[in-house]
């Protein structure tokens, strides 16, 4: 659920996952309809996969989607339950 403010103006985003041996990672949330594959991310070359979005002002849930598998942000301290009893992550975009 997605909590926006109506005219906010859109911010860069970062979102990072360290996974070095991962073949593909993608994030997704509230923000792109939990697309699994919609948003796909760059790796460097010490394993770190990167992207950043432009988002609106407010509250969001996401996850990242890891070779298949769903996995949460190990720096994200603030995490909802989901409808699956697992947790999403939530970021506010100020």
């Amino acid at each position: 659920m997605t909590k926006t403010s109506k005219g906010s103006k859109t911010r860069k985003v970062s979102f990072e996952f360290l996974a070095p041996h991962a073949g593909s990672v993608s994030v997704a949330g509230d923000f792109n309809g939990w697309d699994s594959t919609g948003l796909p991310m760059k790796k460097d070359k010490k394993g770190l996969w990167k992207i950043s979005l432009s988002l609106a002002s407010g509250t969001y849930q996401y996850r990242f989607f890891v070779d298949g598998q769903w996995q949460n942000d190990p720096s994200s301290t603030s995490r909802v339950e989901n409808p699956f009893g697992e947790l999403n992550c939530v970021k506010r975009v100020e």
